[in-house]
């Protein structure tokens, strides 16, 4: 049996021998170690749910990238800590400099093959209070990387835009200046024919004149 976490919509694909079916998500349900998501912005969409509902914030802990490609093959998530608008005290370090209290609340998911990501740690105790609601909900990872992919595909739509617009202008300027040769070279064919012709015309008024 394998179950595969949509985070995105928030069901689960039940897969058995030959046959699968799909069915609504608990979202009372917390993540384990071998639990299965379909990428993994999923398995960081779920995550994040489970974090507000659970009542902390989440922020990357490691990547791992693969050496042949480049692409992330491990991603580990964890806990902000408590935010300093709900701390009780004031944490200090030898120093005497404030710190942030390390949490060590986590999640780690690996690519097991593609399309398949599997949670391969998971730690759910927090070493501080857990905030019930959230006074403003924070944007996820998954939001802002939208968003920032929205920007970049804009950015190269508008460059290949300008490109274009350029080509065109270019293309414009070189039609306008061959046709302002042409027209050149025909000025400069009726001014020749205009001398020819006055050259002629004062000819023939040099042969008719009556002699004296």
């Amino acid at each position: 049996m394998q179950n595969t976490v949509d985070g995105g919509c928030g069901s689960i694909e039940t897969s058995a021998v030959g046959n699968s079916t799909l069915c609504v998500a608990d979202r009372n349900h917390e993540p384990y170690e071998g639990m299965l998501f379909e990428s993994e912005d999923a398995a960081r969409a779920y995550y994040d749910e489970y974090a507000e509902r659970i009542g902390f914030a989440t922020r990357i802990l490691s990547s791992r990238k693969s050496e042949r490609d480049g692409s992330i093959i491990s991603r580990g998530l964890g806990c902000r800590g408590i935010p300093d608008n709900h701390r009780s005290d004031t944490i200090l370090n030898e120093k005497g400099e404030k710190r942030r209290e390390i949490c060590t609340a986590m999640i780690v998911v690996k690519r097991d093959k593609p399309g398949r990501w599997i949670v391969r740690k998971f730690v759910r105790d927090h070493n501080h209070p857990l905030v019930i609601s959230l006074s403003k909900k924070r944007p996820t990872f998954d939001e802002k990387d939208k968003k920032i992919q929205e920007l970049t595909a804009e950015l190269r739509v508008k460059k290949r835009l300008s490109a274009s617009y350029r080509d065109q202008l270019l293309t414009l300027m070189k039609d306008v200046e061959n046709h302002n040769d042409h027209l050149t070279e025909k000025v400069q064919i009726v001014r020749n024919n205009l001398k020819e012709l006055e050259a002629k015309r004062q000819h023939l008024l040099d042969h008719i004149q009556p002699r004296s």
